[in-house]
């Protein structure tokens, strides 16, 4: 329980960094509350689309990673974060992540921060 609370607040963080650097990537709101409410449950849908959809996605694109030396996870990640913005979409969620270069450079900044936050705050078993 402690792991998924930690992970969750890790995937907020760095989508508010993303959020913050990058123009196209939008959460907007009326006040403080509602947008980082708006955040944790976006957090928690991309925590789930990296739960389910990317381990089905890195294994259909298998021998591209190996061709690319891993680097095509970029892209991997850079669509799971556009599938969260439709996602949130669908649920009326204001996140929105425009173009699909936008969303790679938000992977790159929210694959960066996460794993920052993730080596501050203390991981349980």
């Amino acid at each position: 329980m402690v792991n998924f609370l930690v992970r969750t607040i890790a995937n907020a963080v760095a989508l508010a960094v993303a959020v913050w650097l990058l123009d196209d990537i939008t959460l907007t709101g009326d006040d403080t509350a509602g947008k980082t409410f708006t955040l944790v449950l976006v957090a928690l849908i991309f925590g789930v689309v990296n739960a389910v959809v990317k381990p089905i996605t890195k294994l259909l694109s298998l021998p591209l990673l190996i061709l690319t030396l891993g680097l095509f996870t970029l892209v991997i990640n850079a669509l799971m974060l556009l599938l969260t913005s439709w996602m949130a979409e669908q649920f009326d969620l204001a996140f929105r992540v425009e173009g699909f270069w936008t969303a790679v450079l938000g992977a790159l900044v929210i694959s960066i921060v996460s794993w920052a936050v993730s080596v501050v705050l203390p991981e349980g078993d």
